[in-house]
C-alpha cells in the first residue's frame, strides 16, 4: 500500500467514525433554555436572525441561555465557536467583580460528583443543596471576549475560585470581524485547574453588563462540540 493511499483511508476512516454532539447553527431557540439568575432582574436579550445568526445584547442586564442536554467531556472534547461583538466595555475588568462582564462568553459548566469529591467539599455541597435544592456546578470554563484581559490570558473569576476565564480575544482589535476559535475542553481543564475535570458538562452563552452597567452586542454564527 503506498503511504498516499494509506494517508487517504486514514483520513476517510477518522471522518467516518468521528462524532458530533452539537452542531447549532440557531435556526430556532428549541434547544435551549433560559438561565436567570437571582437578584437580576434586568434580563440580556436572545434572538435568531435571518441567516440562522444568534444576537445577544445586553443593557445593564445578565442572563443566559443553556443548552438542554449535558455531554461527556472526554467522549466530545472540542469546542468550535464562530462569533463577532459589535463593542467591548470601558469599565471590563475581568479580575474585579465590578467589572466582570463580557460582551460574549460561552461557559463550560461541570456537573458536581460526589463520588469524586473530598469530604470537605461533600459537607459544603450538601449544605448547599438543602438550602437550594440541587447542587451547585463543581467548576466551569467561561470562554470570553474581554475588554482588558490579554489575549490568552487565564484568570479566576472574582465571583468564585472553580470558575476560571480564558480570554479568547481582548480589546478591539477584531472587533466588528468574524473570528473562529478552537478550544480543546480536557486540555484548558487541566491547565486552568491543574486537574483532570468531571465527566459531565453542559453549555451555556451569555452577554451580561450588569456590573459595568454599559451596552453590548455580539454575534454567533455556529457553535461545535465533538471529538474530532
Amino acid at each position: 500500500m503506498s503511504k498516499l493511499v494509506f494517508l487517504l483511508l486514514t483520513f476517510f476512516f477518522k471522518f467516518l467514525w468521528a462524532e458530533t454532539f452539537l452542531y447549532e447553527e440557531f435556526l430556532t431557540l428549541n434547544n435551549w433554555r433560559p438561565l436567570k439568575f437571582r437578584n437580576i432582574t434586568a434580563l440580556s436579550r436572545y434572538e435568531i436572525l435571518d441567516g440562522g445568526i444568534l444576537k445577544a445584547s445586553s443593557l445593564g442586564s445578565a442572563s443566559a441561555i443553556i443548552y438542554r442536554k449535558s455531554f461527556d467531556a472526554y467522549s466530545y472534547p472540542l469546542l468550535e465557536v464562530r462569533w463577532m461583538v459589535e463593542n467591548i466595555y470601558e469599565k471590563g475588568d475581568a479580575t474585579s467583580k465590578s467589572g466582570e462582564d463580557f460582551p460574549i462568553r460561552i461557559y463550560i459548566i461541570f456537573e458536581y460528583s460526589p463520588e469524586k469529591s473530598t469530604a470537605l467539599k461533600k459537607l459544603k455541597y450538601n449544605f448547599i443543596k438543602k438550602f437550594y435544592g440541587e447542587y451547585p456546578p463543581h467548576s466551569a470554563l467561561n470562554y470570553v471576549w474581554a475588554s482588558k484581559l490579554n489575549k490568552g490570558s487565564i484568570v479566576t473569576s472574582p465571583y468564585s475560585d472553580s470558575s476560571k476565564t480564558f480570554a479568547l480575544q481582548s480589546g478591539s482589535n477584531k472587533v466588528g470581524e468574524w473570528v473562529t476559535e478552537n478550544r480543546n475542553i480536557i486540555e484548558d481543564y487541566l491547565s486552568a485547574f491543574g486537574e483532570s475535570p468531571p465527566n459531565n458538562a453542559s453549555i451555556a452563552i451569555m452577554s451580561d453588563s450588569d456590573n459595568t452597567m454599559e451596552q453590548a452586542t455580539a454575534y454567533i454564527d455556529y457553535i461545535k462540540i465533538s471529538d474530532d
